[in-house]
Parts: structure tokens; C-alpha cells; sequence
């Protein structure tokens, strides 16, 4: 499992990106280079990516996770990054310095399942491209420090494809449960994140379930009778979801801090801003309603 992220989700950046924008890039390249020995503070990501890179250092034969870097500086402004990373003890060894271009473009290449980015304009374009994708947001720690790595993942537009949410923006609550009671047996399509929940799952098939470092859930405004393909849809991948909330159009967030998520991803921004109280959230611009 390859997943990049962006040095500024990687890190706290907020005072050398005020340098530049108030000043421009020749003073920000002047700032980075004079404190290129000084580390930055961790970032929204930063904790995500050491629990992530942890899942190498037990010795269980497992696919093994990758942590690289994305980065719009360029490989001068960008030293103070690795240096920052070295002062962590990050096991983070490739990296892409694009000099103000977009990196995303390199997701391929380097074989990366998923971006993470404080960059809109970057999550959209890989989106587009037919990768997993997510703009991270400042939200509140989970509080929760047992080492487990803890994902939470809404379903439609998500996980799965968003035919059943057109159904319910288009019909209303009525229709989309007639529709998907009558095609609870018909699989719902694979969305932006399947491959990611594919490749944890592989990693955790490697532990038993009882004692396992990755813990998953399904975080999901659904309820009965929609749930059952969601179940089966699940079941028909072979893939295993620890925990699955049907919410019934409640508010997310006090569950995510129950559930003690290291992040969230989720299509729309008002259960975004509901999980961002509590634990880091992703949004992925994906789906009919980011349209």
C-alpha cells in the first residue's frame, strides 16, 4: 500500500505559506533555506503516517505500507522537509519536489493507492485521473493513542459508486429505499476508495482478527432496509469492514470520536465539518452532489 502525501498535511506550514503569499516565492525560498535545520511541527497527517509506517516494523508478512511525498517546493526550498522528517525518524525515502506544478501526476508512477493533500485543485485532478484522493482538513485528535490505526470511511460516492445517491438526490428518501431494497441483491460499483479498503484489508488478513493493528469502519446516513446491500456488497468483494454505523441521517461526529478515528473520509462537506469537531477529516470530492 503507497500512499502519498502532500508536505503540507505532512506538516504544519501555515507560517512559511503566509510568508508566501504575503511575500512571494523568492522571500518563502529565503525563509525555507534560512531554517532549513529548524523542524517543522507535525501536521494533520503526521500522526496518520507514523501508525501507517508502524505496520512495517512488527516483522508479520503483510504487503507492507509506503509513505511518499508530494510536494509543490522545490527541491531546494524542500531540504527543511527531509530534514524535518529525519528529526521524526519518518521512514519517508522518496519524494517529488515539482517547483509550484501540480504532483499528482507522478501517483502513477510511483504505484500510489492514495493522495492526501491540502491542495483542492490537486485531489479534484486526481480524482479525475481514477485515483483515491482526499483533501485532509484541520479537525480535532481523537484522542485515542493505543498505537491501533483506526479508518473511517463513509460508503456511497466512497467506497461504492454513487448510483444510489443520484436515486436520492434526484427522488428523494421514499424512492432511493424502494430502489434499494429492490436491488438488494445486486452489488453495488466499486467508488474512489475500494482499492484503498482492498489494501488494508489484505494487510490485515495477515493478523488475527482479535488482535489486529488496523481496525475499519463504516460510518454511513443509511439505515433500514438499505443496509443489506451494503452488507452484501461487502461480503461479494471479500472484504471485511470491522465496524458498520447506520445512521440513519444523524450526526456523525460524536460517533467518529466513540469510534476514535484516526481519519474520515466522506463526500459531503456537512459531515466533514460534524467529524472535523472531533478527529481528522478527508473530503472526497467525489459523487453527484460535489457536481
Amino acid at each position: 500500500m503507497v500512499v502519498a502525501i502532500s508536505s503540507r498535511a505532512l506538516f504544519d506550514m501555515g507560517e512559511s505559506h503566509e510568508i508566501f503569499e504575503r511575500d512571494g516565492l523568492a522571500r518563502y525560498a529565503e525563509y525555507q533555506v534560512e531554517r532549513e535545520n529548524d523542524p517543522l511541527p507535525p501536521g494533520v497527517a503526521f500522526p496518520l503516517a507514523k501508525k501507517l509506517l508502524a505496520l512495517n516494523e512488527d516483522g508479520m508478512d503483510h504487503p507492507g505500507v509506503e509513505v511518499i511525498l508530494l510536494s509543490r517546493n522545490s527541491a531546494d526550498t524542500g531540504l527543511r522537509i527531509f530534514n524535518t522528517i529525519e528529526h521524526y525518524g519518518l521512514n519517508i525515502e522518496r519524494a517529488a519536489f515539482t517547483n509550484g506544478a501540480s504532483p499528482y501526476r507522478y501517483m502513477s508512477a510511483y504505484g500510489a493507492n492514495l493522495l492526501l493533500s491540502t491542495n483542492a485543485e490537486d485531489v479534484r485532478s486526481a480524482l479525475a485521473a481514477g485515483h483515491a484522493a482526499a483533501t485532509i482538513l484541520p479537525g480535532a485528535s481523537s484522542g485515542r493513542d493505543s498505537g491501533q490505526l483506526r479508518i473511517a470511511f463513509d460508503g456511497d460516492a466512497v467506497i461504492f459508486g454513487d448510483e444510489a445517491e443520484r436515486i436520492y438526490q434526484s427522488r428523494g428518501l421514499d424512492a432511493f429505499a424502494d430502489s434499494e431494497r429492490a436491488a438488494a441483491r445486486q452489488p453495488l460499483s466499486g467508488g474512489p476508495f475500494r482499492p484503498v479498503l482492498e489494501a488494508l484489508h489484505k494487510i490485515q488478513s495477515a493478523y488475527p482478527i482479535e488482535n489486529n493493528p488496523i481496525r475499519t469502519a463504516l460510518v454511513t446516513a443509511r439505515s433500514a432496509p438499505a443496509h443489506k446491500r451494503v452488507v452484501l456488497t461487502l461480503r461479494e468483494w471479500g472484504i471485511r469492514i470491522d465496524e458498520a454505523l447506520f445512521l440513519g441521517g444523524r450526526s456523525k461526529g460524536d460517533f467518529l470520536r466513540i469510534f476514535g478515528a484516526d481519519i474520515f473520509f466522506d463526500d459531503q462537506q456537512v459531515h466533514i465539518e460534524s467529524a472535523g469537531r472531533h478527529v481528522a477529516a478527508a473530503h472526497v470530492p467525489s459523487g453527484i452532489v460535489n457536481r
